[in-house]
């Protein structure tokens, strides 16, 4: 669901970036008043959290894979303005460092995860969950229910954005410019590794964490939780450093996810086969859209698909990526931290 630079027209990113910012602008404000800076260990420990699971790859039928994201856990524990700011900043540290998702296109896949995804699990979750006790068996249930509406939201986005792009960008000849397939053909591949396995993930973890933390820690389910401490995030941070441990998990699934090709990809022919049987037999065009092809390398990460290249050892790789990209995650939110402090002190 990352969708990469090249995929997008420059208009369509220009108008996912204007309707973003509002959104990030709000949850900002949202942050700094009610919470005057006490979340950010938990704007952070969630941020993490998305971003370690977004690194397990799940194989889909045909020879994709897809993955979770962590939206419901976000949005339940943060609420969907904070929530919506975890995972945008998850998703910044994994265009700007590891290449995955464009930096053109980081507007759309913040629109489509962090905040289509944010607020559908919150509606869902609050309406199904009702004015049940913290600890009932209820909220589990919503909580899954909500990660699992909200995976689909977010890839049914994605996937409009992606059919578009023929329809709306081509040239004289009518080649598509950016992405190559129809709305015919991106909406159910994208749908059908949501509506199962990635869809499936999603409501498990999501049931899951909020099963642990009825037992474990009630008190993070509650409104107060958002103004919580470093010191009631240790449990939590104790299960995201377990998740990067296990990170190496996510090499196991071949191939990689519909729609996020490079153009080395689409001219190669074992690949394209790959392709055309994950696109319902449609195969892609002989060449690489001249759109995609000149935005596709605007930003070179400096350790692409999470293989730093001091470590040549993929799960060790993977391992070190994950642990950077949570510090990362860390740095990225002292300091918004220390300018909401400054900027409430002023």
């Amino acid at each position: 669901m990352h969708i990469p630079d090249g995929y997008l027209s420059p208009a369509t990113c220009a108008a996912a970036y204007a309707v973003a910012l509002p959104f990030w602008m709000r949850g900002l404000a949202r942050v700094k008043a009610q919470m005057q800076g006490r979340t950010v260990p938990m704007l952070a420990v969630v941020s993490a959290f998305c971003f370690t699971v977004m690194m397990f790859n799940l194989p889909i039928p045909g020879g994709t894979t897809a993955h979770a994201v962590g939206m419901g856990v976000a949005a339940i524990l943060l609420g969907p303005w904070a929530g919506l700011l975890s995972i945008s900043v998850a998703l910044a540290i994994q265009a700007l460092f590891f290449g995955d998702g464009g930096i053109t296109s980081f507007g759309a896949n913040s629109f489509n995860m962090a905040i289509v995804g944010c607020f559908t699990a919150w509606a869902v979750y609050r309406l199904i969950a009702g004015r049940a006790a913290v600890t009932a068996p209820r909220r589990a249930v919503a909580a899954g229910i909500a990660g699992y509406v909200a995976i689909n939201a977010s890839a049914f986005c994605a996937a409009l954005e992606f059919g578009v792009q023929p329809l709306l960008f081509h040239d004289a000849a009518g080649t598509p410019l950016y992405a190559p397939y129809s709305l015919s053909i991106a909406l159910p591949a994208m749908m059908l590794a949501h509506l199962t396995l990635a869809g499936a993930a999603e409501a498990v973890l999501s049931a899951g964490i909020v099963a642990w933390l009825q037992r474990a820690q009630p008190e993070l389910l509650v409104a107060s939780a958002q103004g919580a401490t470093v010191g009631a995030t240790r449990r939590l941070w104790a299960g995201v450093g377990a998740l990067m441990v296990a990170s190496p998990l996510g090499l196991i699934a071949g191939g990689m996810a519909w729609g996020e090709w490079r153009p080395g990809d689409l001219a190669d022919a074992a690949t394209r086969a790959g392709i055309a049987r994950a696109s319902g037999g449609v195969a892609p065009p002989d060449a690489v859209p001249q759109g995609l092809a000149r935005l596709a390398n605007l930003w070179t990460a400096p350790m692409p698909d999470y293989a730093p290249a001091f470590l040549h050892n993929p799960a060790f790789g993977y391992i070190a990526s994950a642990l950077i990209g949570g510090g990362l995650i860390v740095l990225a939110m002292a300091a918004l931290g220390a300018l909401m402090g400054r900027a409430g002190r002023a």
